[in-house]
């Protein structure tokens, strides 16, 4: 599952692709994608909402 892919998106969040966009726009607005320190993430920003958004 990756958020490369929008059909996985509406499939398991039940977001357009547009919805999804714009929840990334407001993700990385409110400084969700920042640098911070500790272990790095080895999931992308996008596709840890999804991992979120389908739980």
């Amino acid at each position: 599952m990756t958020a490369s892919e929008q059909s996985w998106t509406a499939l398991f969040t039940g977001l357009s692709p547009r919805d999804f966009r714009k929840l990334m726009t407001v993700m990385r607005r409110e400084g969700a994608g920042s640098v911070r320190p500790g272990r790095p993430w080895s999931l992308s920003l996008e596709d840890r909402v999804l991992l979120v958004a389908a739980y």
